[in-house]
């Protein structure tokens, strides 16, 4: 039982640091004014602002609830540990080893410290070079992340898309939502992907490359995270091109939003109202510009300069062959498969993996 004990008392070491990483008595305060809030009865009078609050109280809930679980757990254990004898040694290991192995398995979620690892994402996927070849190639990446997203248990809503002449799309832009930690997951997909295979688009079959970029962001969907002053912005309107309805095609909905200092423009179209096209552009703007604000360690917004886009594009974080050989391979981390029929269909998380393996983790 000594032994035991000594375990015991090492475990409860571990979690205390862990909780105090998280910052967890920081965490359950919001989340109990935030429920505060819920319970008001005037609460759903602005419903926007209901299910903003409700979507956070949700996203901490899911933070805060295991950690406070786990605490309940070895609190528990020190308990039986003060009552029981050596009769209990059995029971006792038993219930050390499962919440030992349960907090290496929470642990992971430490490496998330970035300050908007645990927002939802805006991710984009544009046609690079590569012609008709290429807008398939952004469907097909389209078609893998939607696989992994429903398979994940996520909410996926398009923003916005462009279609292109012969096939595929030549940008769409998708919310993803629901999830833990869904920006510190998905950032490492941030970057130009390849694919080389033979063209169902030209007569004689030839061995084709393909470009595709993947831009992710987290979501900002509170203005007060990402402030942007007025002056600093261009919104046009315009008639909207795609489908849609009648009133969508013969009003002009569509709305442009540029940011000037750095050039950034989100057009949105998708939506029959101007004022919620104009509202989802400036949503999709603030989210680019707090990336763009973190790639470029700016102190505030102001600082920021116009992104590279040259430089984006030649950055290559993926190749997927399909012809002469079949292999997917991510030219950060090394890490490859064989079957990339799998990862197409959505089967993303040995990549993912492999890239948050990269990233400092808590030594407890």
């Amino acid at each position: 039982m000594e032994e035991l004990a000594k375990q015991v008392k090492e475990l409860r070491k571990q979690i205390d640091s862990s909780l105090d990483k998280i910052e967890l008595a920081d965490l359950a305060e919001e989340l109990a004014r935030l429920q505060a809030q819920m319970q008001s009865a005037d609460f759903w009078q602005n419903a926007p602002r209901a299910q903003t609050i409700s979507k956070e109280a949700a996203s901490l809930a899911r933070r805060v609830e295991p950690w406070q679980k786990l605490q309940q757990e070895i609190d528990e254990l020190e308990e039986l540990m003060r009552l029981g004898d050596a009769s209990m040694e059995k029971e006792l290991t038993e219930k050390l080893t499962a919440i030992s192995q349960q907090l290496t398995a929470m642990r992971h979620d430490l490496r998330f410290s970035g300050p908007y690892d645990d927002h939802d994402v805006i991710l984009s996927i544009y046609a690079g070079a590569g012609g008709t070849d290429a807008q398939d190639w952004a469907q097909m990446l389209l078609r893998t992340y939607t696989r992994w997203a429903e398979s994940s248990g996520l909410k996926v809503k398009t923003v916005d898309q462009s279609v292109g002449e012969e096939a595929g799309i030549k940008s769409v832009t998708v919310e993803l939502s629901g999830g833990d930690f869904l920006y510190g997951k998905l950032a490492g997909e941030h970057g130009v992907h390849r694919l080389v295979r033979l063209s169902p688009f030209n007569a004689d079959h030839l061995r084709q490359t393909s470009f595709a970029k993947v831009e992710v962001v987290p979501l900002i969907d509170r203005p007060e995270e990402a402030e942007i002053a007025e002056k600093d912005l261009k919104i046009d309107v315009f008639r909207s091109a795609g489908a849609g309805g009648q009133s969508v095609n013969t009003t002009d909905s569509a709305v442009r939003v540029t940011h000037l200092p750095t050039g950034i423009t989100v057009a949105i179209q998708n939506e029959r109202s101007q004022l919620q096209n104009k509202e989802t552009a400036l949503a999709v703007l603030r989210s680019k510009l707090i990336a763009l604000q973190l790639e470029q360690h700016a102190k505030n917004l102001t600082e920021l300069k116009g992104p590279s886009q040259s430089a984006e594009w030649g950055n290559q974080i993926r190749s997927y062959v399909l012809h002469p050989y079949k292999q997917v391979k991510d030219l950060r981390t090394g890490y490859e498969t064989s079957d990339p029929e799998k990862v197409l269909d959505g089967h993303i998380e040995r990549f993912i993996d492999a890239w948050l393996e990269r990233l400092p983790t808590s030594s407890g």
